[in-house]
């Protein structure tokens, strides 16, 4: 069976949350996973679920934490290296892997973080069998070609606006 591309964008909530809910059903269905995320640093509620269960392996970049747009250019220089590094890494834990989620890696290849090339080469020669799924607003067209599945979440209200902040169980 081949595996698939999924990519979850948009700038509604539940790119993070439909990528947790597809490992939690392929590890339930004996699947083994690997999930990992950029600009995250493995503190999201989300997480400490998923390492409880036995079939899925979260790793993350411990080096790397924040917002973009509030590091300096030295920062985004050493997040750019260490994701390099990282999601190297990363792939070669899933070449044993039937799932592979890269949360945020959109986000990280708009940003230059991640070079899109290497992401759309793994995605091209990734094993048959490895479903991946990307996550993030506004992938590329070369990443919407690549896809076979591609799940839009819009926003058309979110307490956000009112100014009710991020919730811990709810938003990470």
């Amino acid at each position: 069976m081949p595996g698939l591309i999924h990519i979850y964008c948009g700038n509604g909530k539940g790119k993070t949350t439909a990528a947790t809910g597809l490992a939690v059903r392929a590890a339930g269905a004996g699947k083994k996973v690997v999930f990992t995320q950029f600009f995250k640093d493995g503190d999201s509620s989300e997480i400490s679920i998923l390492q409880t269960i036995a079939n899925i392996r979260t790793v993350h970049c411990k080096t790397v934490r924040g917002f973009w747009k509030r590091m300096d250019d030295l920062q985004k220089a050493k997040v750019s290296e260490d994701y390099t590094k990282f999601l190297a890494d990363v792939i070669a834990l899933a070449r044993d892997a039937d799932l592979l989620v890269l949360d945020e890696i959109i986000s990280a290849c708009n940003h230059g973080t991640i070079t899109e090339t290497v992401v759309l080469d793994f995605l091209r020669s990734k094993p048959k069998g490895l479903e991946v799924v990307l996550t993030g607003r506004n992938p590329s067209e070369e990443l919407l070609v690549l896809a076979d599945y591609v799940s839009e979440m819009r926003k058309i209200k979110h307490p956000h606006d009112c100014g009710i902040a991020a919730r811990e169980g709810i938003e990470f």
